[in-house]
């Protein structure tokens, strides 16, 4: 079964502060939860995982939220290895286009973004390009080693429709996408996503298994 969801048309949301921002994702957004443990005999670990998501006439507005048993936060450096640190991921196609992208955001706000083919073909968004992405991390942007214990945190990130070849005033009915946590070099690794994925290892760079994300 393909995943669904619709994304609230907030004009609203435009200029407010991060926490306001947050506040009426809350109230008014659309709520899903990143919830397959797609590979659960090698990776049965799944932290709670939760997002937010609208939309107003120049960007797309995700707000996701955490709780797992184990944080880490290496990475500061924009188009570093983000995944392997405490990690939540949006990949995107639009209809048409044979390629798709994919934003991913260690839990500190750091971002690692590309337009791609394939796994192996891409072309790394520019310092530019990542500048027009924002993002708000509750825990900050100094790094930190990796703890254990219990812990909630959250990152609110949105993108220009211009960014991925879109009109705001002018959407396609749907694009197809898909929204990950992982942390590949953690205690605790794991790969969960919103809308399952069958392969026999965890690969997130399969467009195939995107759902719907209708405007």
């Amino acid at each position: 079964m393909t995943k669904k969801l619709t994304t609230p048309y907030l004009p609203n949301i435009k200029g407010l502060d991060p926490d306001q921002t947050i506040q009426l994702l809350e109230d008014s957004g659309s709520r899903q939860s990143i919830g397959y443990a797609n590979w659960p005999d090698v990776f049965p670990y799944q932290p709670i995982t939760v997002f937010n998501i609208a939309r107003d006439d120049e960007r797309i507005y995700v707000h996701y939220s955490v709780h797992g048993n184990c944080l880490r936060a290496l990475y500061t450096e924009d188009q570093s290895q983000v995944w392997t640190d405490s990690c939540v991921e949006f990949f995107l196609q639009v209809p048409g286009d044979l390629n798709y992208f994919n934003f991913e955001f260690n839990c500190i706000g750091t971002c690692y973004a590309a337009k791609r083919e394939s796994r192996a073909n891409f072309t790394l968004l520019t310092g530019d390009e990542l500048s027009q992405i924002t993002r708000h991390a509750n825990l900050g942007r100094r790094p930190f080693q990796e703890m254990q214990g219990s812990f909630n945190w959250d990152l609110l990130i949105s993108i220009p429709f211009s960014l991925i070849g879109l009109d705001g005033a002018n959407l396609p009915e749907k694009i197809t996408g898909n929204f990950y946590k992982c942390a590949d070099e953690t205690a605790l690794p794991h790969f969960l996503s919103w809308s399952p994925i069958v392969t026999p290892k965890p690969d997130f760079h399969c467009p195939e298994f995107f759902g719907e994300i209708y405007f």
